[in-house]
C-alpha cells in the first residue's frame, strides 16, 4: 500500500513538472495577453499604451507588475503623476482580501498619495480619482479600515457621477461598491448594483479583464452565483497570461456545485501562479482544487495535494511583496485548511484530532486546525482534547475581537459553537447539542464566507443535519440537507446525508434520486473509493 502510495506521488509530481514545464514555455513564446483596456490620461501619448497595461495589471490583481508599470512609467516621464493613483491603489492590494492591510501596504499606499500631492496631476479629473483612492490611506490610526473603504467608495461615486463617460470610473466604482458590501446584508443590494454597472459594460466590453474579473467577485454569493457564469467562461479566455485570471472563474464553478470545471481552472491556475512565484495563489488555487475533488470523491488527488502543499508553502516568504491577488494570509489559509479539509470531508474524525496546531500571524488561520482537532475529538469522545479546542478557539476569537476583526471573530465563533454542541452530544446533552448546534447554524446563514476559502471546513447546516441524524430524527434531517445544498450545491456528504436521511424515514424515491445525484457528482471517483459510492450504487441499481 505504501509503495503504491509512493508510485503515485512520484507519477503526478512528474506530470506537474511537466505541466509547469509547458506552462513556462507557453508564456516565453507567447504574446502577453490582459485584455483591452483603455484608461484615459493628460500624460504622453508615449507612455499611454504603458498606462493602459499598467491599469490591465490591476484589474486581474497582478499587483506587484502593476506598480512596477507605473514606476517605469514615472522614470521615463514624472510628470504623468497620476501613475501615483495606480501605485496606491495597486498597494491596497485584493480589495475582497481576508483580514486587515498590513503596515507595509499602509505605508506604500500613503507615500504614494503624498507624492501625487506634491506634483498634482494635470487634470481635475485625475487629481479626482488621487482623492479618492486617498480616502483608503489617510488618518489609518483613527479611522477603521472599513469605515475608510466606505468613504472611498462614496468618493468613486462622485467621480462616476462627475464623469459619466469615463468607463473606467464607473468599473472602479462598481468594484468599490462590492468589495464593501456587509456580508450580513442578504439584500445583496449593492452586489446588484454594482452587477448592474459592470454587466451593462460588459455587453459592450467584451474583452475587458476588470469588468469579467469583477462580475465574478460581486456575483460570488450563493443566490446570485448563477448570473456570473457567462463571466466566469469568458475572463480566463481574456487575460491568460495573470494566474488569477485563471483561478476566478473556479470561484463561480465552486458556488454552482461545477467541480471539474473547478479543478481544470486551478490546475493552470497553480501552475501559472508557481511560474510567476507568486505562492499564495499557488496555495489558494490548491485549497479551491482540493476542495473540488473531495466533493467528486478524487480522494487520490486531493492526497496528492496535501503532500505537496508543504513543499509549496516552504517556498512562501511573507516579507516578499505581495505581487500577485493572493495575500500572506492566503497563504498561511490554505496551509492550514488543505489538510483540514481532507480529513473532515472525509470524516477521518481520529487523524484529525490528531493534527500538529499551525502559528501564523492570523488567529482565523490557525482556528482552522483546531476546529478540526475539536470535531475530531468530540466524534472520537476525547472529551478533554475537545474542551481544549473550544478552549483555544475562544482565545482566538477573543484576539480577533481585540483587533477589530470583527467578521473573522464571528466566523471562529461559530467554529466554537460547533465544536461544543458535539462535545455537547458526547458527553449525553442532546438537547443542548442541538441548540447549539441551531444557533451556529442560524449564525452562519447570517453571513458569507470569505473569498479566501471555496467554502467553511464544515458548513454549520450540514452539521446540524448530522446531528439529526444521530439523534434518529430523519426527517428533520433531510430538511437541513437539504437546506445545506441550496447554499453549497453538490456537496458530497449534504447530498449523501441527504440520501441516507430519505431512506431511513422510509421515502425510498427520494433517496434514489440524491444517491443518482450523489453518483452524477462523483462520476469521476476513485475505484473502490468510499463506501458511500458503493452504498448508492446498491439503493440505485435496478432489481434483479
Amino acid at each position: 500500500m505504501r509503495h503504491r502510495f509512493a508510485m503515485f506521488i512520484a507519477v503526478a509530481a512528474l506530470l506537474a513538472s511537466k505541466l509547469a514545464g509547458t506552462q513556462e514555455d507557453h508564456h516565453r513564446t507567447a504574446p502577453e495577453m490582459l485584455g483591452t483596456v483603455e484608461f484615459a490620461t493628460s500624460c504622453s501619448s508615449a507612455v499611454q499604451p504603458q498606462f493602459n497595461r499598467a491599469v490591465a495589471l490591476m484589474h486581474s490583481f497582478q499587483f506587484g507588475a502593476a506598480i512596477d508599470g507605473f514606476h517605469t512609467i514615472l522614470a521615463t516621464e514624472p510628470s504623468c503623476s497620476n501613475a501615483y493613483w495606480g501605485i496606491a491603489l495597486s498597494s491596497w492590494g485584493n480589495p475582497f482580501s481576508a483580514g486587515l492591510k498590513s503596515p507595509t501596504q499602509l505605508e506604500q499606499g500613503l507615500k504614494a498619495i503624498n507624492q501625487a500631492h506634491a506634483a498634482p496631476p494635470k487634470s481635475p479629473r485625475e487629481s479626482a480619482y488621487i482623492d479618492a483612492v486617498a480616502h483608503l490611506y489617510l488618518d489609518a490610526d483613527h479611522i477603521d479600515q472599513h469605515s475608510r473603504q466606505l468613504a472611498y467608495e462614496s468618493a468613486m461615486s462622485s467621480v462616476s457621477a462627475a464623469y459619466p463617460d469615463d468607463n473606467e470610473a464607473a468599473i472602479f466604482y462598481a468594484l468599490a461598491l462590492a468589495s464593501a458590501a456587509d456580508p450580513a446584508d442578504k439584500t445583496y443590494a449593492k452586489q446588484l448594483k454594482a452587477g448592474a454597472i459592470l454587466e451593462s459594460l460588459f455587453a459592450k466590453y467584451p474583452d475587458h479583464p476588470g469588468l469579467a474579473h469583477y462580475i465574478i467577485h460581486t456575483y460570488d454569493v450563493p443566490p446570485l452565483a448563477g448570473r456570473a457564469i457567462a463571466a466566469a467562461q469568458r475572463y480566463a479566455q481574456i487575460a491568460p497570461s495573470t494566474p488569477h485570471a485563471l483561478h476566478m472563474p473556479s470561484h463561480t464553478f465552486t458556488r454552482v456545485g461545477d467541480w471539474q470545471s473547478s479543478i481544470d481552472a486551478n490546475i493552470a491556475s497553480a501552475a501559472a501562479a508557481r511560474n510567476a512565484a507568486q505562492v499564495p495563489d499557488e496555495l489558494h488555487a490548491m485549497d479551491y482544487m482540493v476542495y473540488a475533488y473531495l466533493q467528486t470523491a478524487q480522494d487520490n488527488a486531493a492526497s496528492h495535494l496535501v503532500e505537496a502543499a508543504p513543499q509549496s508553502f516552504a517556498r512562501f516568504d511573507p516579507a516578499a511583496p505581495v505581487t500577485g491577488a493572493g495575500s500572506p494570509a492566503a497563504a498561511y489559509f490554505a496551509n492550514a485548511a488543505i489538510p483540514a479539509r481532507f480529513l473532515l470531508e472525509r470524516q477521518a474524525w481520529a487523524d484529525a484530532a490528531k493534527l500538529d496546531p499551525l502559528t501564523s500571524p492570523f488567529p482565523y488561520t490557525d482556528a482552522i486546525t483546531y476546529l478540526a482537532r475539536g470535531l475530531g475529538a468530540a466524534h472520537q469522545n476525547d472529551r478533554a482534547a475537545a474542551r481544549s479546542a473550544i478552549a483555544s478557539l475562544a482565545q482566538m476569537r477573543d484576539k480577533l475581537t481585540a483587533t477589530k476583526e470583527s467578521y473573522w471573530a464571528n466566523q471562529v465563533e461559530i467554529q466554537r459553537q460547533e465544536v461544543s454542541a458535539w462535545l455537547a452530544f458526547a458527553e449525553g446533552d442532546s438537547r443542548g447539542a442541538l441548540a447549539g448546534m441551531r444557533a451556529a447554524a442560524e449564525q452562519e446563514d447570517k453571513t458569507e464566507k470569505n473569498v479566501v476559502t471555496p467554502g467553511p471546513l464544515a458548513p454549520a447546516r450540514e452539521l446540524l443535519a448530522e446531528l439529526l441524524l444521530q439523534l434518529n430524527r430523519p426527517s428533520e434531517a433531510l430538511k437541513e440537507f437539504a437546506a445545506t445544498l441550496t447554499r453549497e450545491p453538490n456537496r458530497f456528504r449534504s447530498l449523501y446525508g441527504a440520501a441516507q436521511s430519505a431512506r431511513l424515514a422510509g421515502d425510498l424515491p427520494t433517496a434514489q434520486a440524491y444517491f443518482r445525484r450523489l453518483l452524477m457528482v462523483a462520476e469521476r471517483a476513485d475505484q473502490p473509493g468510499r463506501s458511500e459510492i458503493a452504498e448508492a450504487r446498491r439503493w440505485t441499481s435496478p432489481p434483479e
